[in-house]
């Protein structure tokens, strides 16, 4: 027997068929969900990609090399993030930066949390001698912002990004904007969609050579970027 010493303010009747379940702790530990953080260790075996970036500025091309780890296999919170990066190259001319800038952004990754920031910041890197035009038109301020280029294909390839692709509309205008520059300029066949005319200049949004004027207006043959609106 059992006394009671403080005052019953509810009660609860036990069933027979109550006693045959089986008892669940309140507080049962849930399932640990490992997010990144700079104490996890490196597997043994990584994922990752290698991009080559040749550009008129450097000789030689240099490969970008990007393992990501995989957390939580397996399960609904399955995420592929990036853990590390390596830039190779023959050309020792940028040995000491680019030494530095893929140290400095593996810790990034391996901090964890939103490390998406990176992309634009390399982005915003501007060569003081000048940028330069990859091929399909799309203009470069720097060998720097390129790596940039490179980490956020990569980010959209895992993921971490989302594509921001041109909606259906948005691909219906671009397409009447090059079969209408087409018929204009008398070309015997579609313009390639890697491919814009040498007098197109720089669209502001996508930082693509691909803005012809058309009745007046300039008209990004890339992502349909009109200064008429």
């Amino acid at each position: 027997m059992k006394k009671i010493e403080k005052r019953i303010v509810k009660y609860n009747v036990v069933k027979p068929e109550d006693l045959k379940k089986p008892v669940t702790p309140p507080h049962a530990p849930e399932s640990k969900v490992v997010q990144m953080h700079e104490k996890l260790e490196r597997p043994p075996m990584l994922l990752g990609a290698t991009y080559k970036i040749k550009t008129p500025l450097t000789e030689h091309a240099l490969y970008v090399t990007i393992n990501d780890i995989v957390l939580n296999p397996g399960t609904e919170h399955e995420l592929r993030r990036p853990f590390e990066i390596f830039i190779n190259s023959k050309n020792m001319d940028h040995f000491q930066w680019i030494v530095a800038l893929t140290r400095i952004m593996s810790a990034v990754f391996r901090k964890g949390g939103d490390v998406t920031f990176l992309v634009e910041e390399l982005h915003s890197v501007f060569d003081p001698k000048g940028g330069y035009f990859k091929k399909g038109g799309k203009f470069m301020p720097s060998l720097v912002a390129e790596i940039g280029d490179v980490l956020e294909s990569h980010m959209r390839m895992i993921g971490l990004l989302k594509d921001e692709k041109l909606d259906e509309h948005q691909k219906k205008l671009v397409a009447e904007k090059r079969a209408e520059y087409d018929r204009a300029m008398n070309q015997g066949g579609p313009i390639p969609t890697d491919e814009f005319p040498a007098t197109a200049e720089l669209c502001p949004k996508c930082h693509t050579k691909a803005m012809i004027m058309m009745e007046g207006c300039l008209t990004c043959l890339n992502c349909g970027e009109s200064k008429c609106g």
